[in-house]
Formats: C-alpha cells, structure tokens, sequence
C-alpha cells in the first residue's frame, strides 16, 4: 500500500475573526506560548513521517513562508551573541529532510478549492489535510499518524471526527455512521453545518482529513454552494459513492483555535503543559483565583 508523503495545509483564509492582530499577519501564524499554529500542525505531520508539506497560501501570508525559510541574519547574530540554544531552535524548526512546497490559491474560493489548488503537486497519491486553526493536543501518536495507522489498515480516506453537543452541529460538517467488518465507522452521509433537528448525529468533523487522489475528481465536479464557496464536504459526500471513507474518533484534545474563546484555553493549557514555564505559570493562575 501506498506509503502517505505529502500534507496539504490550506492556509489562505483572511482570519477575520481575530482583526485587527490579522490584518497584516497570517492568523496561522499566532503563537500559543512560544510557536505558531502553523507550526504545530507542520510537526504533527513531520511525526508522522510526511515529508512534503504543501502550503496553499494567499495575499499577506508571505510570513508562513518566511517562518519555514533559513534567516541568515537572524542567526548570524545568535551564532555572534553566543545564544547557542535559541539558535539550534530557529535551525530546526523542520529537519531538512523535509520539503516545503508552496502554492498561490488566488480567490477564496472555499476550503474544496483550497485542496484542490494542490492536485499539481499531489497528484495520484493519498494525502493529509491540516487546517491549522484546529490546534489538537495529544499524549502519544498525533492525528495524523493516528490516522496514517488507520489507512495501512483499511486504504481509504479517513476523516477524523469528535462528538460535539448536539445544539452546536450547525458550526461543522456532521456525519451518519455505521459498524464497517473490522469494528470501524463506515460514513453513509456527511452534511455541512446541519440544524441540530436535521443533524443524523453528532459526530463532527474537524481539521484533519486523509483522502485518497479519487477526491480531486470529486472536487472538479463541485459546484460552489453559499457563498461561491467549493466545499470538500460536497466532494467527500460525492466520494462515498466510489469507496468506503471511514469516520476516525481520534485519542487526543482538540482547541478551536479559530475562535478566541478556543485560542485562549490553547494558550492557558499549552502554558501549563510548557517544561519551563508551566510551573510559575501554574503558581500566577492561582494567585490570580484568589
């Protein structure tokens, strides 16, 4: 089987909802404590072996770029003030193994079209797709390892998914399972942001998708929908009538880095978690619950 290489990571979005601070800056590029979201997302697929990372970039996001390129005066003045480690850090914020790739989607033409915009690179291969902005935490194997795992198994696409309150279907794509042969969740339907009456569950997807090269077909079939937008869950939705696509409860948790109330827990819990300043950081939330 297929050995998964290339992640795809559309990162063209304005970020509206976090302006004034992404008026001139990427919102992937906000950091939680001391890394952006971008970066996040790049070593959760580095660990999992994928080696190509295709960005689909827009205007003003020139900085993604930049973060993922060599600074050579940046580290000529580290190497100069004998700062060893911070060095070492801007050096090897992705081994050298690893090949970043990098395209112009020119309209906002929707998260579909986004993917689409990589077929060039991806070409007949399976892939990763990984929205930045969903920020998941976990203890052992990331998402997308997770889920490369599930593929070996199985050879079709997998779109991860959690149980959100049944009240809040209508902020994501919504899926209706059954048992497949092995005990996995086989996809009958997927519906984008349904009304929690009209919801067949509550299982939603979030930004982690491995699809096969079938689902670029699908997408050059997509009429764009509300708001002139081509969306995947259209062209998955279209998929399930050529393979199985499996619904992947993944172990770890997930902060809506989209929004600010999600951004926020992501920097309070990260700085909890973070190995020099979790401890003090600890000690000043609790002073300041006094």
């Amino acid at each position: 089987m297929t050995a998964i290489s290339k992640a795809v990571f559309p990162v063209a979005g304005l970020g509206t909802r976090f302006l004034p601070a992404t008026k001139a800056s990427p919102k992937e590029m906000l950091p939680v404590v001391d890394k952006p979201l971008i970066q996040y997302a790049a070593e959760e697929a580095e660990d999992a072996g994928l080696d190509q990372l295709v960005f689909i970039t827009g205007r003003n996001k020139r900085s993604i770029e930049d973060h993922f390129d060599k600074a050579y005066e940046l580290e000529m003045e580290l190497q100069a003030a004998g700062k060893g480690e911070l060095l070492d850090i801007v050096q090897n914020i992705l081994p050298s193994t690893v090949k970043c790739i990098y395209l112009r989607q020119a309209e906002a033409l929707g998260l579909g079209h986004a993917v689409l915009c990589a077929k060039p690179v991806v070409g007949n291969e399976p892939f990763a797709v990984l929205l930045a902005d969903d920020l998941i935490r976990c203890d052992g194997a990331g998402v997308v390892e997770q889920m490369a795992g599930m593929y070996e198994r199985h050879g079709c696409s997998i779109l991860s998914v959690m149980g959100v309150a049944r009240e809040e279907t209508d902020k994501y794509g919504i899926v209706e399972t059954r048992p497949g042969p092995d005990g996995e969740l086989r996809i009958v339907s997927i519906i984008e942001k349904p009304a929690p009456r009209d919801a067949p569950s509550n299982l939603a997807v979030v930004g982690r998708y491995l699809l096969t090269p079938r689902i670029f077909d699908k997408l050059e079939q997509t009429r764009a929908g509300s708001g002139g937008e081509i969306q995947l869950t259209d062209a998955i939705a279209a998929l399930l009538a050529d393979e199985p696509v499996i619904a992947y409860p993944f172990q770890g948790k997930r902060y809506d880095c989209g929004s600010k109330l999600g951004y926020l827990q992501a920097t309070v819990e990260h700085g909890l978690a973070h190995r020099e300043l979790g401890a003090d950081f600890a000690d000043y939330l609790k002073r300041l619950a006094l």
